[in-house]
């Protein structure tokens, strides 16, 4: 999956999110209408709630015949995904920040097949891409693009201000960055035309799909608009 990784329709998404539908159900809606990577993320499960979130999700990919397409990764807990695959569920790799489980050490209990993706602090990413090793690294996660309240903690400062990222300082992450870049961050169908012309790989959205009132519908419209842009 490491060879074939698309992140460019990529859905986070925990049970806090789906307002009252099944993670597995929204998974569903959304790889079937085209998304190419999911991310199974919750500040409230326990581990093994994790788990079940992402036996769902897998179960869903699966159901949907992408299981050899479409990655799913779980979002910090390298320990929740090792468990989740030695329970036989097919995780393809973690997501971490630079305060979570180093990357060095998810790659090395992944493997050379796993998928590691990385987030960096917003007021030292483009910093942070210059210089970093990335021998370990798949792709950045970058944002916010816009405030957003399902992670209000997203794209903070050292004091507690919210940085939000303009497309031209995309673009140079773009450019300074050797693996590709996902953009989120209040992500909406309207802002993917202009994120494409920076040279983003893609695109990521929590509420676009998970809140919306036909999330196969939001689904689709957002992989189409940006497939077209």
């Amino acid at each position: 999956m490491r060879e074939k990784l698309d992140i460019s329709a990529y859905l986070v998404l925990g049970p806090e999110n789906v307002v009252g539908r099944s993670v597995g159900d929204v998974v569903c809606a959304a790889v079937s209408e085209g998304f190419t990577c999911i991310q199974v993320r919750s500040k409230v499960c326990s581990a093994r709630e994790l788990m079940a979130c992402t036996a769902e999700a897998a179960a869903s990919i699966a159901r949907c015949g992408a299981e050899e397409s479409v990655a799913l990764l779980v979002d910090d807990r390298l320990d929740v995904a090792l468990a989740a695959r030695e329970a036989g569920v097919k995780v393809d790799g973690v997501h971490v920040g630079q305060s979570d489980v180093p990357v060095e050490v998810c790659r090395a209990f992944l493997g050379a097949d796993g998928i590691v993706g990385l987030s960096a602090r917003p007021d030292e990413m483009l910093e942070y891409v210059r210089t970093a090793d990335v021998s370990c690294v798949d792709y950045f996660g970058v944002g916010p693009l816009h405030e957003t309240a399902t992670k209000p903690d997203c794209g903070l400062d050292e004091g507690g201000s919210v940085i939000v990222k303009t497309l031209s300082e995309i673009e140079a992450l773009v450019l300074a960055s050797p693996v590709p870049i996902v953009v989120g961050g209040g992500v909406k169908r309207d802002d993917l035309a202009a994120l494409r012309d920076t040279g983003a790989a893609g695109f990521f959205v929590v509420s676009a799909v998970c809140a919306a009132d036909d999330p196969a519908r939001a689904a689709a419209e957002l992989v189409s608009t940006w497939r077209m842009a």
